[in-house]
């Protein structure tokens, strides 16, 4: 069983998943998230591609919104492109067994995650944020740029450490999640493709089978029958 809620931490949201066969795929979707699962700490990455993950096992994590993470994390996000790593590996082994201990003695571990996360947080940086919101409006690139007044190659390396991956990759991420949300809520997948601004019905196929790995009917099938969070819970094996 999935579910979720609005964090405290700006932009991010709590997530909790119980015990029980293995979730559908994660797909991109911009976003980092925090980790905890049977006292082990951890950090799932950007995402380029769909990440299975793995059976079993109750986890909570706090998903932070596109960009939020790496200065929290204090690390760029290209570095965890398509990874999960241990916390101990980004904030030594005593840190993270110190916060493991705690979350392990508390009533509540996802509450007690959301309260580390949100000690850590950073401010986000309004720039970045600016971008997220322009491509995520269906904006380009080049217009997201000349609104943050950043240069095409300040805005390429800022993306790099802030999401991960380029702004052309984001976009086409958050594109898709764009059409996705639409297929959850019952519209014709041409319809969702148009909406999210793809060219039309075969663009958007061709982009779930390069960033998901599944066909576009697969997705609508397993949302009608897993009621899935919009990318899937970002466990680990």
């Amino acid at each position: 069983m999935y579910a979720e809620r609005a964090s405290v931490v700006p932009g991010a949201v709590v997530w909790t998943r119980s015990a029980g066969p293995g979730a559908g795929p994660v797909l991109p979707d911009g976003c980092m998230d925090l980790l905890w699962s049977e006292g082990r700490l951890l950090v799932a990455g950007p995402d380029t591609h769909a990440h299975s993950p793995g059976a079993g096992g109750a986890w909570a994590g706090v998903r932070f919104a596109p960009g939020s993470a790496p200065a929290l994390l204090g690390v760029p996000a290209h570095e965890l492109r398509d990874r999960r790593v241990e916390l101990a590996d980004l904030w030594g082994a005593a840190e993270a067994r110190r916060l493991a201990e705690r979350i392990g003695g508390a009533p509540d571990g996802a509450v007690a995650l959301e309260a580390i996360a949100l000690e850590r947080a950073v401010p986000p940086d309004p720039l970045l944020g600016a971008v997220v919101r322009h491509l995520d409006a269906g904006g380009t690139v080049a217009a997201a740029a000349e609104a943050a007044g950043l240069g095409a190659r300040q805005l390429h390396r800022r993306s790099l450490d802030a999401f991960g991956y380029g702004p052309k990759t984001l976009a086409r991420i958050l594109r898709l999640q764009r059409a996705l949300a639409l297929v959850r809520r019952g519209v014709p997948y041409g319809d969702a493709a148009h909406r999210a601004g793809c060219a039309d019905q075969a663009h958007l196929a061709r982009e779930m089978r390069a960033l998901a790995g599944i066909t576009l009917g697969a997705y609508d099938r397993a949302a009608k029958s897993e009621t899935p969070s919009p990318s899937g819970s970002r466990t680990t094996a």
